[in-house]
């Protein structure tokens, strides 16, 4: 027996046997509880931290809407942009619709062209607006309607805005208005001001559109200027500027056909 003995411990090999039967076992179950009892304390204290957020976020006074900051305005004042976008100060800064302003401030105020709505922690709301800029008036009345580089009709006015054409919409027949309705006639104008050289968008009274092929300009000291359609705008913009320089006396011009123009009454 003491012989035996001697040769198990000459190999080197543990006794793993005992009277409760394999120790190895045993030795698994004691590494997996404390990995166990760890896993269970990061998911607590994940669980603490993220009602600790919750509350700051929504429970807390930390991250409210104390003020509201617009930048961006011209003809409307920043107080008229605040009334209308009714921010829901005091809530909490997370929970704002920042989408619903926007959507509430473009129906509110036509004007406006875009908004961009952020918020700006710990306590404000941010609405930075682009308002619409008239580049042709509509009589309407005693009063002007305002119209944008889009074609839209987007605001009623008493007085007529400085050097802002005024459109004459007067089409020559039905025929022409079933072909290009009244909305494409006028974006049609729209396009033709947006394509005049800077000197002559300066002089330029009145746009008036008799149909979509017969678009003509009354500038300044009486002079007038057929542009025909609105195609070719580029080119019958350079065609204009070398005209006027050639004729600078010149009462008529024409540009509707840009390579084959023509100047009169000088």
């Amino acid at each position: 027996m003491a012989g035996q003995a001697t040769a198990r411990r000459g190999t080197g090999q543990a006794d793993t046997s005992g009277p409760s039967g394999p120790r190895r076992p045993l030795r698994r179950l004691r590494l997996r509880l404390p990995a166990r009892r760890r896993l269970v304390l990061i998911l607590a204290t994940a669980l603490v931290a993220g009602a600790a957020l919750l509350w700051v976020l929504y429970g807390s006074t930390w991250l409210r809407v104390e003020q509201v900051e617009i930048t961006g305005t011209e003809v409307l004042t920043p107080a008229e942009v605040e009334a209308a976008a009714a921010v829901p100060v005091g809530s909490p800064l997370v929970s704002v619709d920042t989408d619903g302003i926007g959507a509430r401030l473009l129906r509110r105020l036509p004007r406006l062209d875009s908004v961009d709505v952020g918020r700006s922690w710990p306590h404000g709301i941010t609405l930075d607006v682009t308002e619409r800029k008239p580049v042709l008036l509509m009589k309407k009345g005693a009063k002007f309607t305002e119209v944008d580089a889009k074609g839209v009709r987007f605001a009623t006015v008493a007085k007529a805005p400085a050097h802002v054409p005024l459109l004459e919409l007067n089409p020559d027949n039905s025929t022409s208005l079933r072909r290009f309705p009244a909305d494409v006639l006028v974006r049609a104008a729209v396009r033709v001001a947006g394509e005049l050289p800077s000197a002559v968008a300066a002089d330029t009274r009145l746009v008036r559109v008799t149909s979509y092929d017969a678009v003509s300009l009354e500038l300044s000291r009486g002079r007038t200027v057929l542009w025909g359609s609105e195609e070719e705008g580029e080119l019958k913009a350079r065609t204009l500027v070398a005209l006027m320089k050639a004729a600078p006396r010149a009462r008529y011009f024409d540009v509707s056909a840009p390579t084959a123009p023509a100047v009169s009454g000088s």
